[in-house]
């Protein structure tokens, strides 16, 4: 049998729909360029979300249509600056994820340490920052294996916690305990060492835990790096929602796409009786909020004892033991599925429907290339 033409595999891949955007990966622009070599197709996919199911479930249609056309198929992901991935800021780096919240108390650094050890753990390559410049508590949920270190070009080395790189403002202070008293030109000058001045290495995910509220350290982060999107996490009261709708029209502001909404403290399980309790508020805020916003709930967790803990035994996500495990994995789940839906979108917003690669494609710098199915 002769192998397949270009057009060919065009045709059959013109038949793969995207799990949630609801047309085919030609019309999408998700297909960067074929190559054809003896009884080989190599397929460039425009991907950017590694172990994201959707990106996955892709991947594998792909690979099924060229083995029908007869063919041995090689499946490979890359973006760069042609399709709007700036690889010039932190290019080693594939997806910035920020985790926010309109006020503090409501259990944000809990969600990102959870987040950045959740994708650790489905085999992602991980970053956490630490940007809450006044309330480092990453290394209490994340405890690490050592001290920064520090690169010949004086780049910070962020250690390790079971895999996770962390980087937090708390190990630069003496002690635990001792507060960081930074003015605002102080704190911009600890973002953007940060942000500039760390040697992170090759990452899938660089989770940012950003101070609660809409002041400096957010605004340096998206004026000083690729965001992929934000997750927001509030609690049902009143007030929290208020203060995470003026987060969302920030980031609107902004133009940087919010991944959704963490509901956390959403109930309370009685352990005498079973019967769920929501103590700070009905269903209805949290509801009104997402509508408005046209924004998903991508997580919600009771009040429970895990949730918080500063023990140094880690994040929820990797503890066997613990009652709510499966409900964090879900939401991790959720918030990587929505990564890859806003990164295929963006794509597709760029390259306009019935439209392929830019000619100038191959040229342009890349974050990087990767299998999809490793």
């Amino acid at each position: 049998m002769s192998s397949p033409t270009t057009e060919d595999v065009y045709d059959a891949l013109a038949t793969v729909e995207d799990p949630t955007l609801g047309d085919d990966v030609v019309s999408l622009g998700l297909i960067n360029d074929i190559e054809i070599d003896d009884e080989t197709v190599t397929v460039s996919l425009a991907l950017n979300t590694p172990y994201d199911e959707a990106e996955a479930h892709v991947g594998t249609a792909i690979r099924d249509a060229i083995e029908e056309l007869g063919a041995e198929p090689d499946i490979r992901a890359r973006v760069g600056a042609d399709i709007g991935f700036d690889a010039e800021v932190l290019p080693r780096v594939k997806n910035v994820i920020a985790v926010s919240s309109g006020k503090g108390g409501v259990g944000k650094t809990t969600v990102a340490a959870n987040l950045a050890a959740g994708l650790e753990k489905r085999g992602a390559m991980v970053g956490l920052l630490d940007a809450d410049i006044h309330g480092p508590n990453v290394p209490r949920i994340l405890p690490v294996e050592s001290e920064p270190g520090v690169t010949p070009d004086d780049e910070l080395v962020p250690p390790r916690s079971d895999g996770v790189r962390v980087i937090s403002t708390g190990f630069l202070l003496e002690n635990d305990d001792d507060p960081a008293m930074l003015r605002g030109p102080m704190v911009n000058k600890f973002m953007m060492k940060f942000f500039e001045g760390v040697e992170w290495g090759r990452l899938d995910y660089l989770v940012v835990d950003l101070p609660p509220g809409t002041g400096d350290a957010t605004l340096n982060l998206l004026q000083a790096m690729p965001v992929t999107g934000t997750v927001i996490v509030t609690t049902p009261q009143d007030m929290a929602l208020d203060d995470t709708r003026k987060g969302i029209e920030m980031y609107n502001e902004h133009d940087t796409p919010v991944i959704g909404v963490v509901e956390n403290m959403s109930s309370f399980v009685c352990p005498s009786c079973g019967d769920e309790h929501r103590l700070l508020g009905d269903r209805q805020g949290v509801e009104q909020t997402l509508s408005d916003y046209e924004i998903p709930l991508v997580g919600s967790f009771p009040m429970h004892p895990d949730f918080g803990k500063t023990d140094g035994h880690g994040p929820i996500v990797k503890n066997d033991d613990s009652e709510v495990q499966s409900r964090v994995d879900e939401t991790v789940e959720s918030i990587l599925g929505r990564i890859g839906e806003i990164n295929r979108q963006r794509v597709a917003d760029h390259r306009g429907e019935g439209e392929n690669a830019d000619e100038d494609a191959e040229s342009s710098p890349v974050k990087s290339e990767y299998d999809v199915f490793d």
